[in-house]
C-alpha cells in the first residue's frame, strides 16, 4: 500500500507512517514531512498553526492541536486500544489526510469549478 495523493506520494516518512506503527509522526518531529502534514491540515480542516512552527517545519503544539481537531472531526479513532482521538499521526490519520489531498488535488484540477458547471467537493 502506498500513498496516492501527488503531494504525500513519494515521501518516505509519511510512506513509513502509512504502514509502520514505529514510523508515526509525534510532536517534536522536525522536517519536509511535517511541512506537509501542517499543509494538508490546513488546506483540508482550515487549521490555524503557529507561523514559527510553519517556518520550522516543526510538530509543535498547534500543529498537535490540529491534528488532534482534525481527528475528532472525522472520528478517527483506533477502537481496539483508544476511546478518543490523540493528536498523533498515524495509519489511519495519514491515509485520510492522503484521501482528502487527493480529492482536493482532483478537484483543483478540474476546469468546470471556475465556471461553475460543478459543485466543488467539500472534504470532511
Amino acid at each position: 500500500m502506498a500513498l496516492s495523493s501527488r503531494f504525500f506520494r513519494g515521501d518516505g516518512k509519511l510512506e513509513a507512517c502509512l504502514v509502520s506503527d514505529p514510523a508515526h509522526v509525534t510532536p517534536g518531529a522536525i522536517g519536509e514531512h511535517v511541512g506537509k502534514i501542517q499543509t494538508a491540515l490546513q488546506l483540508l480542516n482550515g487549521s490555524k498553526i503557529d507561523s514559527g512552527e510553519l517556518a520550522a517545519k516543526q510538530y509543535g503544539a498547534s500543529t498537535a492541536a490540529a491534528v488532534l481537531a482534525y481527528k475528532q472531526k472525522r472520528h478517527i479513532i483506533n477502537f481496539t486500544y483508544q476511546r478518543q482521538a490523540d493528536n498523533i499521526v498515524g495509519k489511519m490519520t495519514i491515509a485520510a489526510l492522503d484521501k482528502g489531498m487527493l480529492q482536493f488535488e482532483h478537484a483543483a484540477r478540474d476546469p468546470n469549478l471556475c465556471a461553475g458547471k460543478r459543485t466543488p467537493l467539500i472534504l470532511r
